[in-house]
């Protein structure tokens, strides 16, 4: 806690608490956001001669608890959970006003976030002006007392809602299901109504704050800075006026900034868009021709501009809409429609209007007598609607439609293969802002459409850091292209399996398996539908610039709906990492991704093929490696059976951990095997494994062939 300077030019100062233990400087809290105190009075914070907690400065009182004070003498203590608490100086336990009760925009463990039905107090979280000014922005969020949290723009238009509590989590947040990080409570009783969550690791630093960009996000710090794995709203467009007056708000191009003004208006304060504060919008360039005639002092008269593709503001329906005055909460949109913009002839001198049919436009008409302007955007709607196949699927996601022409320049006519994957190769690119892709080429017909819609659906609306992000795709004709963010440093079987490849040292081995784990976890518990992968396997684990696991190739996924705990399907994957369920023809669950896990951990401390010679010792070339683990574990000499590349530098407790969570996972019945969820809290230690049996089948390849099974 301390007195937090901003870094405007006039330094004002405010009282706040921020995480001490982070070198970036992150507030949680502010007491005086609404009235800085300038570099030119010194503040002086103290209890009051009634006991209140008090800025001063000078003689004005700039911030007060207005505590009802009852005991003689009261001290404030900030307490190890962040809460600044006034109580009484002989009784800790009689708290007289506490600042979890005042949040600002942080949520921290042990706060509670609702309301007391008896006394009123309600603790709802307001964003902050910008990055450096705290005072109170624009976006709130609050509990409702139908049990779901509500984001609100200017405390009256609501534009996003958690859904309501269903015993375990908020349902339209379904990454609550994953408690590798929290435990979450909700209580709704007579006297009170609120969520909370506590830590599971408390050395673990943890925010969920209203960000100034109006998005309710869930933040860990990660050494160097924190790291997002939730949004709310997922998509920043879907944000009431995220950008401010006459702006598109543009989350699903790479190459352009999120917002931009229309044509013919400019930034209002380049100042306040560089702090994240883009309330403030654009302005017009050039005023029109209120008089409405010809006879301007340029002789020209304004004309309109057509904006194709935009996300038009209000719930007009059909025929003609009208807006007065600002033109806020305009998003592009590639099933939207198009905005015909009035504009100066000056703006559009080198315009020419190529478009024919129906005008959608936007007019300013003026009061003379007053001379103000008025903006009327007369929006006609027609019936018809963009024909794209995937408009109804990933509204909002942020997928951007590439053409096919652009693909081939981005790629210089597919000329560098980075690989072959299923049904396509992978082919390296460069987009117009130096951003490179890779972009897989679906090949043939057969089944090509297919599994463009299984891995567009897949992959287009989930994000997590262990998983790969599609950026965008194109469907011309029969060709389809799928454009994902690409990893320099390729898949974990370039590095594990070939001589050319880096040496991956231990602990990077290690966070690889956990990256991996948690990735899968997602996807099986985290996502509003199971998603099950169907082909683990090194190749499809693809390593960024730090080497950070992203789990790849979303082709042969299934979708489970959370009513069905099965899916029957035709045998899909890899020889090797396929689960007896696969084999057999049986019905498959996600416990086939587990086992496919438990292969690769297998693989990661080899450096080898679990099928093939090379998973063969010289001395046992009949034990088939897996068998190899377990009569380790069993009798001792694990040491032996890590990669010999990394000349013993391994954690032993970590390698045993592994083998036992890899022998685990690969146990032959389903139901034996853990969940995603339990392996990462294997893995992180949150709970020790057991010595898992020998698999039946295992038992099988130790007496009779070793490949009896792995080749077709």
């Amino acid at each position: 806690m301390g007195s937090k300077p901003s870094n405007n030019t006039v330094i004002n100062s405010y009282l706040g608490i921020w995480f001490h233990e982070v070198p970036k400087l992150t507030t949680v809290w502010s007491a005086n956001g609404d009235s800085p105190i300038s570099n030119l009075v010194s503040p002086e914070l103290m209890i009051s001669d009634d006991g209140k907690l008090v800025i001063l400065a000078g003689d004005n009182i700039i911030w007060s608890t207005q505590a009802n004070v009852t005991a003689n003498r009261t001290v404030a203590v900030l307490l190890a959970d962040g809460n600044l608490v006034l109580r009484s100086s002989s009784n800790s336990s009689d708290i007289f006003w506490q600042s979890f009760d005042y949040p600002t925009d942080t949520l921290l463990p042990g706060a509670k976030f609702g309301r007391n039905k008896v006394t009123g107090l309600n603790r709802r979280f307001v964003s902050r002006r910008n990055l450096n000014d705290q005072a109170p922005g624009v976006y709130s969020i609050y509990l409702g007392l139908d049990e779901s949290m509500r984001l609100s723009w200017k405390s009256s238009t609501e534009y996003w809602s958690s859904g309501e509590w269903n015993g375990k989590y908020f349902n339209s947040i379904p990454e609550m299901s994953d408690t590798s990080f929290c435990n979450y409570m909700f209580v709704n009783n007579g006297q009170e109504v609120y969520f909370s969550y506590t830590l599971v690791n408390e050395s673990t630093i943890f925010q969920v704050v209203l960000d100034v960009s109006g998005q309710w996000k869930v933040r860990i710090w990660d050494r160097q800075d924190w790291v997002t794995f939730s949004y709310s709203p997922r998509n920043q467009c879907d944000v009431y006026a995220v950008c401010g007056a006459f702006t598109v708000c543009s989350s699903s191009s790479k190459a352009n900034p999120l917002c931009y003004c229309m044509k013919g208006f400019s930034i209002g304060s380049p100042e306040d868009w560089e702090l994240e504060d883009r309330t403030g919008g654009c302005i017009r360039n050039t005023p029109l021709d209120c008089n409405g005639s010809g006879n301007s002092t340029t002789g020209m008269t304004d004309k309109f501009y057509p904006m194709p593709f935009i996300r038009l503001p209000g719930n007009g329906i059909g025929g003609c809409s009208i807006w007065h005055n600002e033109l806020i909460n305009v998003a592009a949109d590639d099933g939207g429609e198009i905005l015909y913009l009035r504009l100066s002839a000056k703006e559009l001198q080198s315009w020419k209007d190529h478009r024919h049919g129906t005008i959608i436009g936007v007019t300013v008409g003026v009061s003379t007598a007053a001379l103000a302007f008025i903006l009327l955007i007369v929006i006609w709607r027609s019936g018809k609607r963009s024909s794209h196949p995937m408009d109804d699927d990933h509204g909002g996601v942020g997928i951007i439609a590439f053409r096919y022409v652009d693909m081939k320049r981005a790629t210089k006519h597919f000329s560098e293969k980075l690989g072959v994957g299923g049904f396509g190769s992978v082919f390296k690119g460069c987009l117009s802002d130096s951003v490179a892709i890779a972009v897989k080429r679906l090949d043939g017909a057969r089944q090509g459409e297919k599994q463009f819609r299984s891995e567009v659906s897949s992959i287009g609306i989930i994000q997590h850091v262990n998983l790969v992000k599609l950026i965008g795709f194109c469907c011309e004709g029969d060709r389809r292209l799928l454009v994902y963010e690409y990893m320099p440093n390729r898949s974990l079987d370039s590095h594990l399996f070939q001589s050319h490849g880096t040496v991956l040292g231990w602990s990077i081995r290690y966070q690889i398996a956990l990256g991996v784990a948690r990735g899968l976890a997602y996807l099986h518990h985290s996502c509003r539908d199971c998603i099950i992968h169907c082909d683990i396997k090194p190749e499809n684990i693809l390593l960024d610039a730090s080497f950070i696991p992203k789990v790849a190739d979303f082709g042969m996924a299934k979708f489970i709906g959370r009513d069905f705990s099965r899916v029957v399907t035709t045998m899909r994957g890899t020889i090797g990492y396929l689960a007896p369920e696969w084999i057999s023809g049986t019905d498959i669950t996600s416990k086939v991704d587990v086992y496919s896990y438990g292969m690769v951990l297998l693989e990661i401390i080899s450096g080898r093929r679990n099928s093939g010679k090379e998973s063969f010792t010289d001395d046992d070339h009949a034990r088939y490696f897996p068998v190899q683990v377990m009569d380790k574990l069993l009798n001792g000499g694990i040491e032996s059976l890590v990669d010999a590349n990394l000349h013993g530098d391994v954690n032993l407790d970590h390698v045993e951990r592994i083998c036992k969570v890899a022998c685990w996972c690969i146990q032959d019945n389903e139901f034996d095997r853990p969940t995603m969820v339990e392996v990462v809290k294997f893995l992180e230690g949150l709970s020790e494994p057991a010595m898992p049996p020998m698999p039946r089948l295992l038992h099988a390849i130790a007496g009779g062939s070793p490949l009896m099974i792995l080749s077709s």
